[in-house]
């Protein structure tokens, strides 16, 4: 296991509750893309991927989780689109 890239899979990690929590109270997505996360959530599969092939370790349930937490947000951004855009101030 790379200590290197567990300590970059928990900053990751970290982040992606606090954005979900974000995105929840402020009911808006203003500045988010999806096809930005759903870039990101590919590299967290090919790295699923790879853990389960090449280098089977405890980073693996890093990787799920940032799935997770990333889907939860991704998923509010789908509830709040349409919110964001008919909240649109002049």
């Amino acid at each position: 296991m790379s200590i290197f890239e567990a300590g970059m899979m928990v900053c990751f990690g970290i982040s992606w509750p606090i954005a979900a929590y974000k995105t929840y109270k402020a009911k808006s997505v203003n500045g988010k893309s999806l096809r930005f996360s759903s870039l990101i959530l590919l590299g967290y599969i090919f790295g699923i991927t790879h853990k389960l092939i090449y280098s089977h370790d405890a980073v693996i349930w890093l990787y799920i989780l940032n799935v997770f937490f990333l889907l939860i947000d991704m998923g509010l951004h789908i509830k709040y689109k349409h919110f964001s855009k008919t909240t649109v101030t002049k």
